[in-house]
């Protein structure tokens, strides 16, 4: 799939607004491609993304979105069997792929593969990476799960001899039931942190790990893996692997560790010292626009990749110091009469505890207003409901919103809100339910005071609760 005229292909995505598939769309519209597809969820930043790369989006499934027979389809891993373009693809016997199999063979392949894995943080540390390689010029080309604000874009072709990968462990396709990660060609990788999640498609944390084991396997010898030590699920799952290992962390037994980590409402400074180095190592202090112990872990992996790959501390800070994050991570969306509204996509209790923290690390003095909607696959479930419990105890106050599409999940393996609700209160948190968007934005607009930080997290659209919010303040 070339870029030249006569291998231009007529391609068409069903799922598109998927952050990968988009991502890959846009990619394949930039070689020439005539690039089109449908979603049912339609919303930014990547319908935002898609409208501006001027790919067309059919609203909806029909078979009817097929009918000029496009040369090939990207099936995302959203879709199965049932859904009415999944179906006529099949009856009319139309070539199909995977999203992770097509960027795998038409980008990856060539290139100096570098993933990033684990549970959490995958979207900044893969961003954070791109743009180290891209100020020392090394051009990369890459694939990101959300819109890496210093590029404006969540992919890149790059014309450098490196790609960069958002290693997701969910599975690729209803044909293909593999963790997507194993697609990618890796040959250096982060693993940054493994817990439970995706309860859709795992039944345990066991076969999670399994799912990494099996994906490291693919490392080659002369490659690298780059583990955070302080994890123990992650220690785990490299005890056996047949390439070298670096370990980070802020444990003394890591190979790369950062130490005397000072925070402010500015960001984070921290030293980082290579054990490897023995009597040679020198403490070098770098500083990131970021807040929160996880954004120093992230910064680790990314660190050690960097200096593998010949990149000096000095190129590294300086992208750092000129690093954006990215859309959805612990994002500013305004402030109006003195209230501050952040969205960000933590949806699993580590994160959204992490995300709580990372923002009152900021604002130390501020009312911080946790809104949660229970979105994803594990969060309406009840499996991590201690967990969620706990992540929100750091929030001045608690607004929990209906869990999404709950009602196709069993009613004992369901999240109880009651519960959640009632456990904050009783630790003295106050804590609400509310139903629907409307009643969320009435109380947030009654109850706020100046100074307060609303933080809205969700890995959906959530209703446009953001910009309701910001309307109403």
């Amino acid at each position: 799939m070339e870029s030249n005229q006569s291998n231009l292909k007529s391609i068409y995505f069903v799922g598109i607004c998927g952050t990968g598939m988009a991502s890959l769309a846009v990619l394949l519209k930039l070689r020439g491609h005539i690039v089109s597809g449908s979603d049912e969820n339609i919303y930014p930043p990547m319908s935002d993304f898609l409208a501006e790369n001027n790919v067309v989006v059919h609203k909806g499934f029909s078979p009817a979105n097929l009918d000029s027979q496009p040369e090939l389809v990207v099936i995302g891993n959203s879709l199965s069997r049932g859904n009415s373009e999944v179906e006529a693809i099949l009856d009319l016997k139309i070539p199909y792929i995977s999203m992770a199999e097509l960027l795998k063979e038409h980008f990856i392949r060539g290139k100096t593969s570098l993933v990033v894995t684990g549970t959490h943080g995958k979207t900044t540390v893969t961003s954070m990476l791109a743009w180290i390689f891209e100020t020392a010029g090394k051009y990369p080309g890459f694939m990101i799960g959300g819109i890496a604000e210093n590029f404006g874009t969540s992919c890149c072709e790059g014309k450098g001899d490196f790609f960069i990968t958002e290693g997701d462990e969910y599975d690729t396709a209803f044909f293909d039931k593999r963790s997507k990660f194993f697609h990618y060609l890796p040959e250096q990788l982060i693993l940054n942190n493994l817990e439970f999640d995706h309860a859709d498609i795992f039944n345990s944390l066991d076969e999670i790990k399994k799912s990494f084991q099996l994906m490291l396997r693919l490392i080659p010898k002369r490659g690298l893996i780059a583990a955070n030590a302080d994890d123990p699920n992650v220690q785990t799952v490299i005890h056996s692997v047949n390439s070298p290992v670096v370990s980070f962390g802020l444990e003394e037994q890591c190979d790369v560790r950062a130490l005397n980590i000072k925070t402010s409402a500015s960001g984070t400074k921290f030293e980082v010292i290579d054990k490897r180095l023995g009597e040679f190592s020198k403490e070098y202090e770098f500083e990131l626009n970021l807040a929160g112990k996880y954004n120093v872990l992230n910064a680790l992996g990314v660190i050690t990749l960097a200096r593998y790959n010949g990149i000096s501390d000095i190129n590294i800070q300086e992208a750092f110091d000129s690093f954006k994050s990215v859309r959805r991570r612990q994002e500013l969306l305004g402030e109006v009469n003195g209230i501050a509204v952040y969205d960000d996509f933590a949806h699993h209790p580590t994160a959204v505890r992490e995300t709580i923290r990372a923002i009152r690390q900021k604002h130390l003095d501020r009312r911080i207003i946790a809104v949660f909607e229970p979105r994803s696959n594990t969060s309406v479930r009840r499996v991590n409901q201690d967990a969620l419990i706990d992540s929100l105890l750091n929030a001045d106050e608690v607004i929990l919103a209906n869990p999404y599409r709950s009602e196709h999940i069993p009613s004992d393996e369901r999240l109880d809100v009651d519960k959640v609700i009632n456990s904050l209160s009783k630790k003295n948190v106050k804590a609400n339910y509310f139903p629907d968007v409307t009643r969320i934005v009435e109380h947030l607009k009654n109850d706020c005071r100046f100074g307060d930080i609303v933080l809205i997290m969700s890995n959906g659209k959530f209703g446009n609760i953001h910009q309701q919010l910001l309307d109403a303040l």
